[in-house]
């Protein structure tokens, strides 16, 4: 960063600062915490003598854990694009009524974690259910690894309740995809044909104030060579929406390439690798007992109010770990 015309390119300057900034955040949580394991062991024999400072040393070794956790979880992240931000789109599946509220539900835990992560979280495109709740919705969540975070929750999503939705009150089961794509800067990593496009304008529902309801402003784009289709109406104006939904497809084309490469690689190998969205991950039980249970690492929580309220972290650390420990 000290060396002669490092500033000059801006671009990759910035990118440069921010993994410094990483870097040195890590390294000085790694000698905080190295001090601190070395202070333990005086503070221990201090302990043994007085056992009015054994509350010191407990809440001494719950933060050397907490903090090794955290750097543990770090260390798990070497994916291209596991350091960067995460585009994720949650859509409803079957269940009518029911699944879209349960996709709601999921969007609502999905950004719920970002917040407690200290993620940045923008909301760019809801498409709400006839009656209730969401038929699909995509955010960016912007942060320190959260692109190799959110890869964790991409699947299906199962949901067993007494349906609020059903006048007999009987047990339904729902399903929500979630899907999570790499937001990068290099546009030049996917190209993208113009006449393969086919772009629609139309205008935005939902709560957005006069200018939303009167204009043509929210923006779908359909990519017609692979079938996606992306949109949004977070923007005030149609261009603004429109470079949006063209950075959204730039990253949902980059996935799906990325996962290509892993599939191959896979083959070569000789190895079977579960890489379909239409796969189930996770069951969250409502009723006849409660029970949120990860069915790839078998980590299961009997609260569900409390996964549903973000705390997925359990969960997610369980798979990166499988993952290191396997070589994936």
């Amino acid at each position: 960063m000290g060396a002669e015309g490092f500033w000059d390119d801006s671009e990759r300057a910035a990118t440069v600062s921010a993994e410094h900034s990483r870097a040195s955040r890590r390294l000085e949580m790694f000698n905080s915490l190295q001090g601190d394991v070395e202070d333990l062991d005086g503070l221990a024999e201090m302990a043994a003598e007085d056992a009015s400072l054994q509350d010191e040393v407990d809440e001494q070794i719950a933060s050397v854990e907490e903090r090794l956790a955290t750097l543990e979880e770090q260390r798990l992240f070497s994916g291209r694009y596991d350091a960067g931000d995460a585009l994720v789109t949650v859509n409803a599946g079957a269940g009518g009524t029911d699944a879209q509220d349960w996709a709601e539900m999921v969007l609502r835990m999905l950004m719920r974690w970002a917040e407690r992560r200290g993620f940045q979280v923008e909301l760019l495109e809801v498409s709400e259910g006839e009656e209730a709740g969401i038929k699909s919705a995509t955010f960016q969540a912007s942060g320190e690894n959260a692109y190799g975070l959110y890869g964790a929750e991409r699947g299906v999503h199962r949901l067993v309740r007494l349906s609020p939705f059903d006048s007999a009150h009987r047990r339904q089961t729902s399903f929500a995809g979630v899907e999570v794509a790499p937001v990068v800067k290099d546009t030049g990593e996917v190209e993208i044909n113009e006449d393969d496009l086919q772009v629609d304008t139309y205008r935005a529902s939902g709560a957005g104030g006069q200018h939303v309801n009167k204009t043509d402003s929210a923006v779908r784009i359909t990519h017609r060579p692979s079938g996606i289709v992306v949109q949004c109406q977070n923007e005030r104006s149609q261009s603004s929406n429109r470079a949006t939904a063209m950075a959204m497809l730039r990253a949902k084309l980059l996935e799906r390439k990325e996962r290509e490469r892993q599939e191959e690689i896979a083959a070569e190998k000789g190895e079977a690798q579960n890489v379909n969205f239409g796969s189930q991950i996770r069951s969250y039980v409502l009723h006849p007992y409660t029970m949120v249970k990860d069915h790839r690492t078998g980590f299961e929580m009997g609260d569900v109010q409390r996964v549903l309220d973000g705390d997925l972290d359990g969960f997610v650390r369980a798979l990166l770990l499988a993952a290191a420990a396997s070589g994936e």
